[in-house]
This record gives structure tokens, sequence and C-alpha cells, in this order.
């Protein structure tokens, strides 16, 4: 058997003795990046599963990242949210870093909802906006499908002309209408950190057609969309990318940003989630 999907049978046996998968399986899995991590208080709880539990399960190492499953409901949409994802620059190999997607998928969730904190490339963009990730670049970062595939998780060589679902990009784009967000729309690139894009490395990108960069998201697509998996992201733009930015960026910078927007980020992930009903 090969060594990653066993890898990832064994994590989901070792979930499924902590938590009840019979009296409920989740519909959307949910990937709280930085600025979400107090998402859970706008979740009807009915369990956690701490990844400390999970046997040969990645932890997070990353400020403000806490390392469990939530299990609970949207509106009545029934969720599993990552509180807290695992990164490329933490030393993981890539099929790590994908494995938590992949676990939530055998989970039950049939959409995938990516979020995260991004630099803002795209000049009409300031700190404080909300972009829909509507295409990605990933030609910065390990795909993670190199290797054998995996057949028993999809094809070898999967389409991606549509990785971000077109009908949960006019749901997004209706609960921000309803809930007065200002919605900016673009690609995502993944660079792979820690430490942040130089100017010219933004110039680059800029001229390849990224309107935000950041250290996550891509790789985790690339996995969901090869399972079948229905995918939407949400990045916030905590900062102006280095070479547009006036000052040196931080972390702390990026955190404090984030947290600031939380609250209308939350709401508009909450919003979200409830139109997707009809979709699961």
């Amino acid at each position: 058997m090969n060594p990653i999907y066993e890898k990832l049978l064994n994590c989901y046996e070792c979930v499924e003795k902590k938590f009840d998968f019979k009296n409920f399986k989740p519909a959307v899995a949910i990937v709280l990046g930085s600025g979400l991590g107090d998402y859970a208080q706008d979740i009807k709880i009915v369990g956690e599963v701490d990844y400390h539990d999970i046997e040969g399960f990645p932890v997070s190492t990353v400020p403000g990242h806490d390392g469990k499953f939530i299990f609970g409901y949207v509106d009545d949409v029934p969720v599993v949210c990552m509180k807290g994802r695992v990164h490329y620059y933490e030393g993981y190999n890539i099929s790590d870093v994908v494995l938590p997607v992949r676990l939530m998928k055998f989970m039950g969730a049939k959409i995938l909802f990516l979020t995260n904190a991004s630099g803002g490339i795209n000049h009409g963009f300031k700190a404080g906006d909300f972009m829909m990730i509507t295409d990605q670049i990933s030609s910065f970062v390990p795909n993670p499908l190199i290797g054998e595939n995996i057949e028993e998780l999809g094809t070898r060589f999967p389409d991606m002309s549509h990785v971000y679902d077109i009908e949960l990009q006019e749901i997004i784009r209706k609960a921000a209408k309803e809930n007065n967000v200002d919605l900016k729309e673009g690609t995502y690139a993944q660079m792979t950190g820690p430490s942040f894009e130089s100017p010219a490395e933004i110039k680059m990108l800029d001229i390849l057609g990224a309107d935000a960069v950041g250290m996550s998201t891509v790789v985790e697509a690339i996995a969901a969309n090869h399972m079948g998996m229905k995918i939407c992201g949400i990045s916030f733009v905590s900062n102006p990318a280095a070479g547009i930015s006036k000052t040196p960026l931080t972390h702390e910078e990026v955190q404090e940003a984030a947290n600031n927007a939380a609250p209308k980020f939350r709401k508009l992930v909450s919003a979200s989630v409830a139109l997707m009903k009809e979709h699961i």
C-alpha cells in the first residue's frame, strides 16, 4: 500500500475512535487561517479532536494557530473546522501539509472552504480588504501529487480549469452583498515562506497575474481538487506586499490586522456557509 495513503487511513481510524461519525457527518470543511482563530464561538460545537491525539498527524507550530478539529453546525450546516493549519515552511513533507484536507474529505466533507491572510499585490487592494480567490498560482511550491498516484484518491492528471467552484463563488458574492462586505476578487499565489517575499519577487508575481500572495492554501486546493471536492476560498489582505508596503513586514503585523478584521471575516464565512445548504 502507498505509505501516504496508509498514513491517511491510520489517521482516519484514530479520529474515528475519538469522534462518532455515525451521528454527525460534516458536509463543509473549513480551514481557519490567521484572524479566524476564534471562529469556534460562531459554531454550535458537538465535538473536538486535538491534533496531538491523532497518531502521526502534523501539528502546527505557528503562533495563533491552535491545533484541533472542531465539529459542529454553522446555521444548520454540519461542518468540520481545522483550527490551525500546517505549512510547508514548518519542515513537513508536502504530503503531510495536505493530509488534514484529505482527512476531512474522508470524514464526509464535500466542500472545502479555505481561508488565509495574505499580502496584497494588486494596487487596487488595501490592508483590510477581503479577496475571494478565483484562481491560483502553484509554480513556487512542490505539487502534493508528485510521486506515485494514489488511485483511491483521484486521477493521475486532474483538470485544474476551475479549481474554485463557480457556484460557490456566486454564493460568496451573495453573502458579501447581503452583509455589506466590499469583496475583491483575484488570483492567489503561494510561496514557500517562511521569509516574506522580496520586492523583486512581488514584482514578478504582479507580472504573472497574482493579486495576493501567502504561504498556504494552494497545495491544499490541489489535493482537494484531486479528490473531487468543491472548493472556495477567501483571503484577508492583511498588508501590502513588499515593495508596495512602505514599512518592513512582520508576522505580528499580519496577526494584528487579521485579529482586527476577525468579526467581519467570521460573519462573511458564516453567511457563505449558511447559503451552501442547497449545494450539499
